[in-house]
């Protein structure tokens, strides 16, 4: 088995990557604005018959190809999930934008190494759009360089978060503190939001309650945009993250995201 160096990320490993999204297109394209079913989760999160078909289609390929790897995914569960890599799948991370017709959901494909995500992919099949990046491989939008923007100051930021719903009483006032400082909050966007962080035009992302699944993409993708991503202590994600998540496209305003996640004072 290929073995990722602490600072490369193998070029085999990409290639399947970029395999999976494209496994996972047709089918988006397929169902999206038609008449699909919606079934509700346990959770209440809606799922339909694209989000479980892309994720068995990426499951196959995975298996095929590696067939020693673990897999992690929102609808298939577990798979060999303590071996050494992990690939951790969200077929559609933005169901509802899917089912309500709006192109602002993505694929996440993402490889993790010992827990710790290396290589992550953001895709928009209705769009077109694909973001790649990897230890040792720098963030790309379809094949171009993509970069984050400097932005020094909260006050001059545009900040993102799906919807103010996603936070419960313990953590909705520390968004609403960052809310109320910030330049800009903006709502509704899902992993999109990040897409658009890595390639300059938004500069924070608070988010808390997130699965493995949907923020393990996203940390390669920023991290070799130029940014940063922890969660809400400043730790470094992993699939053992407990799903708060601060991603800022300047170093200086992700240290002050935190200061007033934490309700410290500036």
């Amino acid at each position: 088995m290929t073995a990722c160096p602490p600072s490369t990320c193998p070029a085999e490993f990409v290639a399947l990557a970029e395999e999976l999204a494209e496994v996972a297109r047709p089918v988006i394209r397929q169902y999206f604005r038609t008449p699909v079913a919606v079934d509700d989760k346990p959770d209440a999160s809606p799922v339909t018959i694209a989000d479980r078909e892309v994720e068995a289609a990426m499951r196959k390929l995975v298996a095929e190809t590696y067939p020693q790897h673990g897999i992690l995914g929102e609808e298939h569960g577990r798979t060999n999930a303590d071996a050494e890599y992990v690939w951790v799948l969200d077929p559609i991370d933005g169901t509802k934008a899917f089912i309500t017709g709006k192109p602002s959901f993505g694929t996440l494909i993402a490889l993790a190494h010992r827990g710790t995500p290396i290589l992550g992919i953001i895709d928009q099949a209705i769009l077109d759009e694909r973001w790649l990046g990897a230890d040792g491989h720098p963030t790309t939008l379809n094949g171009r360089p993509a970069r984050v923007r400097a932005c020094d100051d909260l006050a001059k930021a545009y900040a993102y978060t799906t919807g103010p719903e996603h936070f419960d009483a313990d953590t909705l006032p520390a968004w609403n503190r960052v809310a109320g400082r910030v330049k800009q909050p903006r709502y509704g966007c899902d992993c999109y939001a990040y897409a658009l962080l890595s390639s300059g035009f938004v500069d924070l992302v608070v988010e808390a309650g997130l699965k493995p699944y949907d923020y393990s993409a996203l940390v390669p993708v920023i991290e070799n945009a130029g940014g940063t991503v922890t969660d809400w202590q400043g730790r470094k994600l992993t699939i053992a993250s407990d799903g708060k998540v601060c991603a800022a496209g300047d170093a200086r305003l992700h240290a002050q995201a935190l200061e007033v996640l934490a309700g410290r004072t500036l």
